[in-house]
């Protein structure tokens, strides 16, 4: 008589058969340690919500904060993510005699994180007062400024990581289960905090930010527990390193690359115009709570999971990446419209299948130009282009985020003077203006792709042609 298989196995192959990226555990890296390991990336998710979510929200419309100056704030964060491709050289050759190169980076970066977070509170408390509002934007700044870094710094080490921990042919799946997980820590977040705001006070978005802080040297210090293992010789090797500069003559010398650059760059400034405005949109124009217009950043982040998933299932298959891309702008055009007549129509459902639309429609295009861009480089250099890739992405949304919020209230200021005439003096000028700015970069983004579409080998053929299987996705860009 057969032996029946016990509950544990048939569990075991379910998630092997429908969890994604469940094919990414081996024996020296156990499923386990790879979701303890991608604690990091929930921690990261949960003050993303916080900053350009429900912060911002909170800012404009309970706390009547000017528009640019909060988009200003957002984008402060931004400001550091070109400096990412320095950070992770620096880890790749840091000296220590401890024997540690990421640790260091992971462990500053999250007391930066929490060390932001911690100023919040009180920066928003002296916003909220007239005689004290210039400290309380300069603490505020400051808060934006350590919380981003810290971010920014520990996902880069913390990828770097998962990439050394990882078996070579099982690093795309591990990575690419670590950018889920930031995902699934945005939504879980983003719906968490919405429900815990459905009746706002200043007091509850204290305490929530307060916790979000102790989670983040909770999660961080589980997450990098006995990760990585002390190597001195490592650390003190005094073989010489390439330079930056060669490495990055190297990358721009490839046919397109200036080309490809450009639509990245436009495109990512495109999508991101609208990343300080959507919460705002819902609250002031459709008349949303904290808690509803926080759940648009999960209906966001739920877009690009799907996203994530479609290229996942495509891309091994042959597909061109920047087609990809391209269908993603196309998307995202539609998004935009979809999000612009939310408010005359005021209708709630169609702002929330707006912006998941633009979750799906950014995620189509990023991860489509930076395996576009990655398939640029040659002799191993990946980490190269994917430092040009993040820098042109995070610098061009950090300049649309401020340019969104400028542009918001100058022609919110003008419309609500009559100017334009009595049909435009509404407050719903200035966000719709910026939304169709969106729409016309877009179009805009795709002729500048056209020309660049089927010229440039992907990275996922390479692999192929070198005898792996798989995205292709060794370190990819959070």
């Amino acid at each position: 008589m057969s032996e029946r298989p016990s509950s544990a196995t048939f569990w075991q192959g379910v998630g092997t058969r429908f969890l994604p990226f469940a094919d990414a555990a081996s024996e020296k890296l156990p499923l386990s340690r790879i979701l303890r390991l991608a604690l990091f990336q929930v921690s990261v998710g949960i003050a993303a919500v916080l900053l350009n979510g429900t912060l911002n929200r909170v800012m404009i419309v309970e706390l009547e904060t000017p528009t640019w100056i909060v988009a200003l704030m957002i984008a402060i964060p931004l400001l550091i993510a070109p400096f990412r491709a320095l950070i992770g050289y620096r880890s790749d050759t840091h000296k220590s005699v401890l024997g540690w190169r990421r640790v260091p980076y992971i462990w500053f970066g999250t007391l930066a994180q929490f060390g932001g977070l911690a100023i919040m509170p009180f920066a928003l408390v002296l916003l909220t007062r007239p005689d004290t509002f210039a400290v309380g934007l300069a603490a505020a700044c400051l808060a934006f400024l350590l919380t981003g870094a810290g971010m920014h710094v520990t996902q880069t080490a913390g990828l770097a990581l998962a990439t050394d921990l990882a078996p070579e042919d099982k690093r795309p799946s591990v990575v690419a289960l670590l950018y889920v997980m930031l995902l699934v820590g945005m939504m879980a977040a983003a719906f968490t905090i919405g429900n815990l705001l459905l009746d706002f006070t200043k007091t509850g978005l204290i305490q929530i930010i307060q916790g979000a802080a102790a989670l983040t040297m909770i999660l961080n210090i589980v997450a990098l527990w006995k990760q990585e293992a002390r190597n001195a010789a490592k650390t003190m090797s005094k073989a010489s390193d390439p330079k930056f500069s060669e490495m990055w003559a190297s990358f721009t010398s490839q046919p397109n690359t200036k080309r490809l650059l450009l639509a990245i760059g436009v495109g990512a400034m495109a999508f991101a115009m609208q990343d300080a405005l959507l919460e705002p949109y819902g609250g002031e124009i459709l008349g949303l709570s904290v808690g509803s217009t926080t759940s648009l950043t999960g209906a966001w982040s739920l877009g690009a999971l799907i996203a994530f998933g479609v290229c996942a299932n495509r891309l091994p298959g042959g597909s061109d990446p920047l087609r990809l891309a391209g269908f993603g702008v196309v998307v995202g055009i539609a998004a935009f419209l979809m999000t612009l007549f939310a408010g005359p129509l005021a209708s709630a459902p169609l702002l929330f299948a707006g912006a998941g639309a633009i979750g799906f429609g950014t995620g189509l295009f990023s991860v489509g130009t930076m395996i576009a861009a990655m398939g640029l480089v040659k002799d191993g250099a990946a980490g190269m282009a994917l430092g040009a890739w993040g820098a042109v992405q995070a610098s061009t949304a950090g300049l649309g985020i401020a340019l969104g919020g400028l542009i918001r209230d100058g022609m919110t200021h003008v419309a609500m003077s009559s100017a334009m005439g009595s049909t435009l003096a509404d407050r719903g000028t200035g966000y719709g203006t910026v939304y169709a700015l969106e729409i016309v970069l877009l179009l805009v983004t795709l002729l500048v792709l056209g020309p660049v579409v089927g010229r440039i080998v992907s990275l996922n053929q390479t692999n192929k042609e070198d005898g792996r299987s798989g995205l292709g996705l060794r370190e990819f860009p959070t």
